[in-house]
């Protein structure tokens, strides 16, 4: 097998665009639920392309009840493990055909042929591969969930949010028409990735034509210091110290909207704070590792998946108190094409 290496190029820092989405005025607030479908693995050790599980999948149908019974048709983004899994195939092709939630592409690099690259964090972002294999291992795994589940993806979430200088365009080249990589508040070039601290959490297009929408998971800053949070984000997300003492003063607080380590007060917390900066769309996300106990660090314990899912019914619960109403991804296309 051929070696190929990550292309010399500096991390890549996303800044807010010039120009946001402008929804139309019946839009009001919504609320977007997103999963990012994958396998199992030790998130404390060293990349590899085998020793992983997929043990979780049949918890997935057990998720979609619940926020069925909500009204929510959430997305889920899928790697290449999940697509191998014959029970995880047939779960998505059963939302797919019923349309009670949207499948999505999830790009984890060390797990998606083809494997020419050597396995390690740098590469594990795949926005630092070189464009043809970035590409590559795109379109096969965009095939494989074509031809398993029927349905040929449109949208896009990078694994480790780890877009890179060619992704958009290999993005709009081959069809997609929705990105969800950008985690604002987040800061990943000490490893190799992305710098997200100046991103915001506004939709927007692409070059400013309507060919790709960028989708950010939301993040928020709450907290005295919350109009000042571009000067010190970065300082908080390079020193874990000083994170932890700005988030226990209440001087500064990076909340994104999770149940992973995101308590639901907190959570209540963003959502005010999001709707009061009139942030219209709320993207919510977590992993399906997190539907079983023992494959992430914040649901350990059956106590853990129990609180998991009340974390869910409070703050679906808050978002009615709120008027914030779920939306599914045909319905967020329509709105974000039509102004």
């Amino acid at each position: 097998m051929t070696e190929i290496y990550a292309q010399d190029h500096p991390p890549m820092k996303v800044r807010r665009p010039d120009r946001h989405v402008q929804w139309p005025e019946k839009f009001g607030r919504r609320f977007l639920i997103s999963v990012d479908t994958e396998e199992e693995f030790d998130w404390d050790a060293p990349f590899q392309r085998s020793d992983h599980t997929t043990v979780t999948v049949p918890k997935l149908q057990e998720f979609q009840d619940f926020i069925e019974n909500h009204g929510v048709k959430p997305v889920y983004f899928v790697d290449y493990a999940i697509i191998e899994d014959d029970t995880a195939v047939a779960f998505l092709r059963t939302v797919a055909d019923q349309q009670t939630a949207a499948i999505g592409v999830h790009l984890h690099p060390w797990v998606n042929p083809p494997f020419d690259e050597q396995v390690n964090v740098h590469n594990s972002f795949a926005g630092n591969l070189p464009k043809e294999l970035e590409e590559k291992k795109l379109v096969e795994l965009r095939n494989a969930i074509r031809d398993k589940i029927g349905v040929t993806p449109t949208i896009f979430r990078a694994g480790r949010y780890g877009i890179g200088p060619h992704t958009t365009e290999l993005l709009i080249k081959h069809g997609f028409v929705l990105d969800s990589s950008i985690r604002p508040g987040f800061d990943y070039s000490g490893q190799g990735g992305p710098d997200f601290l100046a991103a915001g959490s506004q939709p927007y297009w692409w070059n400013g034509d309507e060919k790709l929408l960028e989708v950010p998971l939301t993040t928020v800053y709450s907290g005295l210091l919350r109009k000042q949070a571009n000067l010190v984000a970065g300082i908080m997300n390079k020193s874990p110290l000083v994170n932890a003492l700005f988030s226990r003063s209440k001087m500064l607080e990076r909340i994104p909207l999770t149940p992973e380590g995101i308590s639901a007060r907190e959570t209540k917390e963003a959502i005010d704070v999001a709707l009061d900066d009139d942030l219209q769309l709320l993207v919510f996300s977590f992993h399906s590792p997190s539907l079983s106990p023992g494959h992430t660090p914040y649901v350990r314990t059956e106590d853990d998946l129990e609180g998991f899912y009340d974390w869910w019914r409070d703050v679906l619960e808050y978002l009615e108190t709120r008027n914030v109403k779920p939306i599914d991804i045909e319905q967020l296309m329509t709105a974000a094409s039509s102004t």
